[in-house]
């Protein structure tokens, strides 16, 4: 079988390292090219030497069409921006392209809608497999309990995290809407300070703590009377991220445009 050669954008980033050793090890999967932005002190370095798998024969660059051409997919956990050029790029090229950045806004997701009309896009606020499991429970758990129980979503990360809540906090809040039957937009509720009064019925809280070298620490409570369910995930380890999209983009090689999660991918469904 032919490997699938993939594509590193954010190459010399932390993530980005992490997932050249990941394809590295991952069978079925070959590196083909990695992506810096203008004027990183990477570009011109071999990919594999930097993320420390020995000599890739793959130069970081700064041009990602040519590279895009001859691949089969590309991994992307840059940021928001930088996410949809590459979704344009990848839609043009026909590759698969895997969506982990976080900080998405409306005009972003409209943006990955478009480009999943051309292209095979697979994006998830988290690609472990115990998120995904967690964000089924969550949208169950939502089904079954009214709204005597409060949902509140509590997320931990790193002190150099930019955005919150993180993206999987929110694929979290998204999931309890779901099970709600509401909108997430229409009852999320962030940032409280001073008086805020009493807490709305219906709404989902969210709290984001940041701190020391935290990977990522997620719980959905559910808090009724006298009584309170918790579920939650720990990460210990990047490498459950990467794993799961080199997982995703080998699952979406030849499958039909659109968008895709990675309940997809694992084949999750209530």
């Amino acid at each position: 079988m032919t490997e699938m050669r993939l594509v590193v954008v954010g190459a010399a980033g932390r993530m980005g390292r992490m997932l050249i050793r990941t394809i590295h090890d991952m069978p079925g999967a070959t590196l083909c090219g990695a992506i810096e932005r203008e004027g990183s002190i990477a570009l011109g370095q071999d990919a594999g030497l930097l993320a420390g798998t020995g000599k890739a024969n793959v130069v970081i660059t700064d041009d990602p069409l040519p590279v895009f051409a001859k691949a089969d997919g590309v991994l992307d956990f840059t940021s928001p921006d930088a996410t949809v050029a590459f979704a344009g790029l990848a839609a043009q090229a026909r590759i698969v392209h895997v969506v982990g950045t976080t900080g998405l806004e409306d005009e972003h997701l409209a943006a990955l809608d478009a480009a999943a009309r051309h292209a095979v896009i697979v994006r998830s606020g988290n690609m472990s497999l115990g998120v995904n499991l967690l964000a089924a429970l969550v949208r169950r758990v939502a089904r079954t309990l009214d709204e005597d129980f409060d949902i509140e979503i509590v997320e931990m990360h790193h002190r150099m995290k930019v955005d919150a809540p993180s993206g999987t906090a929110l694929m979290l809040g998204e999931a309890a809407a779901q099970g709600r039957g509401v909108s997430l937009k229409d009852h999320s509720e962030r940032g409280r300070d001073g008086i805020t009064g009493a807490r709305k019925p219906g709404a989902i809280g969210f709290a984001s703590l940041r701190g020391g070298t935290v990977v990522g620490e997620h719980s959905a409570i559910f808090a009724g009377p006298s009584e309170r369910i918790v579920l939650s995930h720990a990460a210990e380890d990047r490498g459950i991220f990467a794993r799961g999209a080199v997982k995703a983009a080998l699952w979406g090689k030849g499958r039909k445009p659109g968008l895709y999660s990675m309940a997809d991918v694992l084949g999750l469904d209530d």
